[in-house]
């Protein structure tokens, strides 16, 4: 059994002339990833490896998660601007030592990949997080397994005791 994590990026802000791919995270974004981290890690949600967008605001979410967590990071560019077929590729290239993987990414692709192997229907907000269990052994087998939804967390639908 591998789990899937999905996080996308925490608030961000858009100073004027800077590119998307450098918007850095709001004030609000850098307090809702450091909640959600440690409200995952109190919920012993494990996790073996975190892979991020290399875009600052996805990577910086994810260096905040690893603050708490203080695991591997990877980066992959297809989880920038990503398509379903995108996480799928990321997906394959993952080691199966690692049983359950977090992702950081956007919206829209985020969200569509979530609802294209769930029957649930999502639109993830920032720092949003779901959680999938992947019936398989391998990540090599992830389209043909059984998919299924164990958590989708809002920051602000949580509750965190520090």
């Amino acid at each position: 059994m591998k789990k899937l994590i999905l996080v996308r990026h925490a608030k961000s802000d858009w100073p004027e002339e800077t590119e998307d791919f450098d918007r850095p995270l709001a004030d609000k974004g850098l307090e809702e990833a450091m909640h959600m981290s440690r409200f995952l890690k109190n919920n012993n949600i494990s996790i073996d490896c975190f892979v991020s967008s290399p875009a600052v605001r996805a990577l910086n979410t994810c260096k905040i998660f690893n603050q708490t967590y203080h695991l591997n990071m990877k980066t992959h560019d297809k989880l920038y601007n990503p398509s379903e077929r995108n996480f799928e590729s990321v997906i394959y290239d993952l080691n199966d030592e690692d049983n359950s993987v977090a992702f950081f990414s956007h919206n829209n692709g985020i969200s569509n990949f979530a609802n294209s192997i769930s029957e649930d229907i999502f639109h993830f907000p920032t720092c949003g997080v779901a959680c999938f269990e992947i019936d398989c052994n391998s990540w090599s087998e992830f389209d043909a397994a059984n998919k299924k939804l164990v958590f989708f967390y809002e920051p602000g639908k949580i509750n965190i005791s520090l």
